[in-house]
């Protein structure tokens, strides 16, 4: 067995226990951190498959941002744990059964799956040695599809603005930044100069 194929097994298994035990694990806590070792595992096959800036986005995006903050929300909720297990027995019937639809849909999905002709030309595509994964992503985002990249940055942005005035709320007891008061302050009147006289203090 080669080394890459060890590595290989060793990230699958890894990711699949993992993720079995984020399932299975009693304690909201424990299973959020299976749930890192998972995205660990995964980010280590995607760097086995030469996808190493997918690999560095799904450690610093879920690892470092989704994960802590399902453990911050775990952490600091106080969740009545025993009623989530009564209604998760409750429920377990139809979670089964809809799972077991889902498994069978999913057979029948691969058995009757085919792979082109394209699809094998472009596998089978060479790559080029001397440029890594992180550097053609960069020449195709920000070359080929700068437009396109900026406008899907605008949209989140006004994505974000939005939210932000949609979850706004005005409260009377609460002193607020006035960013129109500040930009037309005359920068004269900013400061103030006191004279002091000696011995006697502010």
């Amino acid at each position: 067995m080669t080394v890459f194929a060890f590595a290989f097994y060793l990230f699958a298994i890894t990711a699949v226990v993992a993720g079995f035990m984020v399932v299975i694990s009693r304690n909201p806590v424990h299973s959020v951190l299976w749930l890192i070792l998972t995205f660990l595992s995964a980010a280590g096959l995607f760097v086995l498959l030469g996808a190493e800036f997918v690999a560095m986005l799904l450690i610093i995006v879920y690892v470092g941002a989704v994960a802590v903050l399902f453990l911050f929300v775990v952490m600091m909720l106080d969740i009545d744990f025993a009623a989530l297990k009564g209604e998760l027995a409750r429920y377990m019937p139809l979670g089964l059964l809809i799972g077991v639809v889902m498994l069978i849909q999913l057979g029948i999905a691969f058995g009757a799956w085919k792979t082109s002709d394209m699809a094998e030309s472009l596998r089978m595509a060479p790559m080029p040695e001397d440029q890594t994964n992180a550097h053609a992503i960069g020449m195709l985002i920000y070359d080929k599809y700068l437009y396109l990249f900026q406008t899907a940055g605008l949209i989140l942005l006004v994505a974000m603005i939005g939210a932000i005035l949609l979850t706004l709320r005005h409260r009377v007891n609460v002193k607020r930044q006035n960013v129109i008061a500040q930009m037309h302050r005359d920068p004269a009147k900013t400061m103030e100069m006191v004279d002091v006289k000696p011995g006697q203090g502010l």
